[in-house]
């Protein structure tokens, strides 16, 4: 009974990573096809949101993210790398690395969906999510919601987040 158990979450964990490596390589393939003289922007930006697990209570967390988006056309692919800390007591923050592809909409709107890795303090855990992202006016500021459901390693309780930022492109 137990070894079958421990088969299926193995089998799981698989599909799961072959899930997050699928989404890399297609991101990693429309990067490639990207040139440098098609809207590219490096970003920085601020966030804060809710982390929740079913049957606990919702905790606050706050962050930062450092990333680059290549964009062809309406296809713009990018790269994060990310820092958060649930605001309690005692709490440590966690470091992401993650990759994002989506569609502009309208000029100043962004539709993605978003894949990665977290790890540090806590499980380490696969992630994947979607968001949008809005320019504001011509500036090179940006706000954005965004959602993310993290599969935990080490038999932990997947986890979910809703975050939303503030940002600065140059």
């Amino acid at each position: 009974m137990l070894s079958e158990r421990f088969g299926k979450m193995l089998k799981y964990k698989e599909i799961r990573m072959r899930l997050i490596l699928a989404s890399l390589a297609a991101a990693a393939s429309v990067a490639a096809a990207a040139t440098p003289a098609l809207a590219n922007d490096a970003r920085v930006e601020v966030r804060t949101g809710l982390g929740w697990t079913d049957g606990l209570p919702s905790k606050a967390t706050a962050g930062g993210a450092l990333g680059y988006d290549m964009g062809m056309g309406p296809v713009v692919v990018g790269v994060e790398q990310s820092i958060d800390k649930v605001l309690a007591s005692g709490s440590k923050a966690r470091w992401g690395s993650s990759v994002r592809a989506g569609a502009k909409v309208t000029p100043g709107t962004l539709v993605y969906a978003t894949a990665g890795y977290n790890y540090g303090v806590g499980p380490n855990a696969t992630d994947i999510g979607g968001g949008v992202e809005h320019q504001f006016s011509m500036s090179p500021l940006y706000g954005k919601i965004e959602y993310k459901h993290f599969f935990n390693e080490d038999g932990a309780r997947d986890s979910n987040a809703a975050l939303f930022g503030v940002g600065l492109r140059f």
